[in-house]
């Protein structure tokens, strides 16, 4: 799981406004804004398809990018996007500055290996569902994973993942960040059915503050059915 190296171009831009942003849309560029890192915050510019096709994958989301203004390199990540609600265009994005000896906290996304072989995967009346995609991780930007990889070669109808036993990649200072949620929230996300299993992280939140037969309740929400849930 060793990180590649990923790289985008932006130039600095002195226009600013509803009025701008919409000439560089237009002109086939899109607005952006780079921050943090001890430095100002600087207006930027970036051309629309390279950077659309650059979204599809998932390290434009949870890797370090090389961001190259004006020819000067700094070393940031994606903290914000705002997409068209029905065109393939990106309204904006915010970029955050990273330093090389403080922590970050990022998404990093899962990826499921081996459940077609599986004794799951292999059943006829079986459906392995996840809960979660991603899982937030706090580390130094050089210890950042590109993505977390959980074998489910060996999950049985019935069975729970755990997150105690997903092993994160050889990472000195990377380590899952704890998640806070208060008892009244987690009801609330009970009682509204499908939010339970839609909303990413939900199982992993709720498990930190409520009791082991919870999940289980969810986890048997069908029989016919293996589904993937998450505790400490």
């Amino acid at each position: 799981m060793a990180n590649n190296e990923h790289k985008l171009t932006a130039y600095g831009r002195k226009d600013e406004g509803k009025g701008a942003s919409r000439r560089l849309r237009r002109a086939g560029r899109l607005p952006a804004v780079v921050y943090g890192g001890g430095a100002e915050p600087m207006s930027i510019e970036l051309e629309q398809e390279p950077t659309w096709l650059a979204q599809q994958n998932d390290w434009f989301y949870s890797s370090i990018i090389n961001l190259s203004v004006d020819g000067k390199v700094q070393q940031v990540l994606l903290r914000d996007m705002q997409r068209h609600p029905y065109k393939q265009i990106i309204m904006h994005l915010d970029f955050q500055r990273v330093k090389a000896g403080e922590k970050i906290h990022v998404k990093v996304p899962l990826h499921f290996i081996n459940i077609e072989e599986s004794p799951a995967g292999k059943a006829a009346d079986v459906s392995v569902t996840s809960e979660m995609n991603d899982v937030a991780i706090v580390c130094l930007p050089k210890d950042l994973p590109e993505f977390i990889e959980v074998d489910l070669g060996k999950i049985d109808a019935g069975d729970t993942v755990k997150l105690s036993a997903v092993t994160l990649p050889n990472r000195p200072s990377a380590s899952i960040a704890p998640v806070n949620l208060s008892r009244e929230s987690a009801k609330y996300l009970i009682s509204g059915g499908n939010s339970v299993r839609t909303r990413s992280s939900v199982l992993l939140r709720l498990a930190t503050i409520c009791s082991s037969s919870l999940v289980e309740s969810i986890a048997r929400v069908r029989s016919s059915r293996c589904w993937l849930s998450w505790s400490v």
